[in-house]
């Protein structure tokens, strides 16, 4: 039986198989007996790489963080995630660059981290908002037909919890949005998330 520390698009966080390509942080969220009580503890949610100067970590061990995992980055940030400061010194920067130019305000990790919070839930509740689909750039995270999809190139992929199936035209359609609209504006400034080859097995498969 698998964990519970597998994050869907939505941020909410379910027992499924696999683990994905990167490990999120959002607090100590299980008890001693490794059961989820709690969807976060602090609004410093980040998204980390999976191996990091060797270090080696029990997941799950009573009184420390909850270990996280994603399909990809751009699965991270749907769920509200943003880089780690720490593993991903390089790609944080280049957040906060973009953030700068993109969304404007205070760049530090406590700013960053306050908005995403407020963009991410609406009490308990995934935060959504419906923009046209040929608006959004990609690496953005929405839902068509109750499916959730990658946005991606001329095309959209839905997402699964071991990779991208199907492949659809982007075409033009209004759409829910998953992705938090300051991520959104990031993007749209030039930042590229990683994603998960199955994306482009899947375009070449199609």
């Amino acid at each position: 039986m698998p964990l519970q520390n597998r994050v869907t698009p939505y941020g909410e966080v379910v027992a499924l198989q696999g683990r994905g390509l990167m490990m999120g942080n959002r607090g100590v969220l299980h008890d001693d007996d490794r059961h989820v009580v709690r969807s976060f503890q602090v609004k410093r949610w980040i998204a980390c790489v999976l191996h990091f100067q060797g270090r080696v970590r029990q997941v799950m061990t009573p009184h420390r963080y909850t270990e996280l995992f994603f399909l990809d980055e751009a699965a991270g940030f749907s769920a509200g995630h943003r880089p780690c400061a720490e593993c991903r010194r390089d790609d944080y920067n280049r957040f906060r660059e973009l953030w700068e130019k993109a969304v404007g305000g205070p760049s530090d990790a406590d700013s960053i981290d306050h908005r995403l919070h407020a963009e991410r839930l609406d009490g308990e509740k995934k935060r959504t908002y419906c923009d046209e689909l040929a608006n959004l750039p990609d690496g953005t995270y929405v839902v068509l037909d109750g499916k959730v999809h990658l946005v991606w190139g001329t095309a959209i992929f839905e997402w699964s919890a071991s990779g991208y199936t199907r492949r659809r035209p982007r075409g033009r359609r209004p759409v829910e949005v998953l992705t938090p609209p300051s991520v959104v504006k990031v993007f749209k400034a030039g930042y590229h998330p990683w994603i998960h080859p199955s994306a482009v097995r899947s375009a070449a498969e199609s």
